[in-house]
């Protein structure tokens, strides 16, 4: 298996995406036990017109339909930002292994920052976290992308 900053760099690729389209720059990839790819994901609510567009939940969503099945266990989410409250649930859902995310979001991250959703003692599904990897460039991306916004130039 790689780094997590290998796989972190894979995610980093799927924000600069969304920043191309104009979207909040988060990527997600989730990654098999093997340390296969298996699912990639990038921002597109308003894109795709879907709130629940996020990059996690994209990346999810195509992880289950190449594993078919919609439990990931062993599986791996690599994401920019720390989870909101949708994504973390979807991250329990999942059942996913393991997340691994970049930087904070003091505001709605509901991982770590605000409140940890993943290990609340009612689930039957604990979820192993290691955050602020690649947290630099990833808040960076995201601190240019709302400063542009703020200043009209995007």
């Amino acid at each position: 298996m790689r780094s997590d900053e290998f796989y972190m760099h894979r995610a980093l690729d799927q924000a600069h995406l969304a920043l191309a389209a104009g979207e909040v720059p988060v990527g997600a990839v989730v990654v098999d036990a093997q340390g296969s790819v298996v699912g990639v994901g990038q921002n597109a609510p308003v894109e795709s017109c879907d709130p629940s567009g996020h990059a996690e939940i994209r990346a999810l969503r195509e992880a289950g339909a190449q594993l078919g099945n919609y439990r990931l266990e062993g599986c791996t989410l690599f994401v920019t930002l720390e989870p909101c409250m949708m994504c973390a649930g979807a991250i329990v859902h999942a059942r996913l292994s393991r997340l691994v995310y970049g930087a904070a979001e003091p505001r709605t991250g509901m991982v770590e920052s605000k409140a940890n959703l993943l290990v609340q003692p009612w689930f039957n599904h604990q979820v192993a976290v290691t955050g602020g990897v690649l947290a630099v460039p990833s808040k960076k991306l995201l601190k240019n992308f709302f400063a542009a916004r703020r200043s009209g130039t995007c």
